[in-house]
């Protein structure tokens, strides 16, 4: 009798652990579906970002596409060639204006370089014509006297010029400065310097204009001098 008796209490206690089992086993599923529902939320999430990044990828390398296209490049560069064009012609305008004035100043240096000159010469030409003029009335000593004046007047003007004169009477031969045209013997004078100076020699600023003509002082000989 008591062996029949047990047995509901052993079923009951099975059935405990049976449904202890499931609902773990429930539990667990519901923690997995869980895991597996954010798992899908992530794949989800990582494949929006992807594709984002494709997008974005897409339109980078259609914005690239679009800045090399042919014809907009093309029109850049004709552009960018006008601009040089235009700059050269204005570079070159400018060039041919300035050897125009600097030609033209050469050629007006030419023209007009004795211009101060001449106007000084005039007043040599002035007193020289007022002394023909007065040459039958006065006399002798009164066209000394104005010739002198007149003389005076024109060396001042070539100093003003730079006109140096050269009258190496005494100094030593310079062939540089002296053209000799003969030579003499002299007993006050070294050989080698000049004895007499038969046309004077000019300069202007330092550069020759005309040698001075000399007679040179020649070596004695020894023999010559004994005699």
């Amino acid at each position: 009798m008591n062996g029949p008796s047990e047995r509901p209490e052993a079923d009951t206690a099975d059935d405990a652990v049976s449904a202890a089992a499931n609902e773990q086993a429930a539990e667990e599923g519901g923690e997995s579906a869980e895991d597996d529902s954010r798992d899908a939320e992530g794949r989800a999430k990582q494949d929006a970002r992807a594709d984002d990044c494709r997008d974005a990828g897409g339109r980078a390398k259609q914005d690239a596409r679009a800045d090399k296209d042919p014809e907009s490049v093309e029109a850049a560069l004709q552009v960018k060639a006008d601009e040089n064009w235009q700059k050269y012609l204005r570079a070159a305008a400018e060039l041919e204006n300035v050897r125009k004035r600097a030609a033209r100043d050469v050629e007006n240096a030419h023209k007009f370089a004795l211009e101060r000159l001449a106007v000084e010469l005039l007043a040599v030409r002035d007193s020289l014509e007022m002394g023909l003029a007065a040459g039958d009335d006065a006399d002798v000593e009164s066209l000394r006297q104005g010739k002198e004046a007149t003389l005076k007047q024109l060396v001042t003007i070539m100093e003003r010029f730079g006109v140096e004169e050269l009258d190496p009477q005494g100094e030593p031969f310079d062939p540089a400065l002296h053209e000799a045209m003969t030579m003499q013997a002299s007993a006050d004078l070294e050989p080698g310097s000049v004895l007499t100076v038969i046309q004077k020699g000019y300069a202007l600023n330092g550069r020759l204009l005309r040698p001075a003509r000399v007679v040179v002082v020649a070596e004695v000989e020894d023999g010559a001098g004994e005699g």
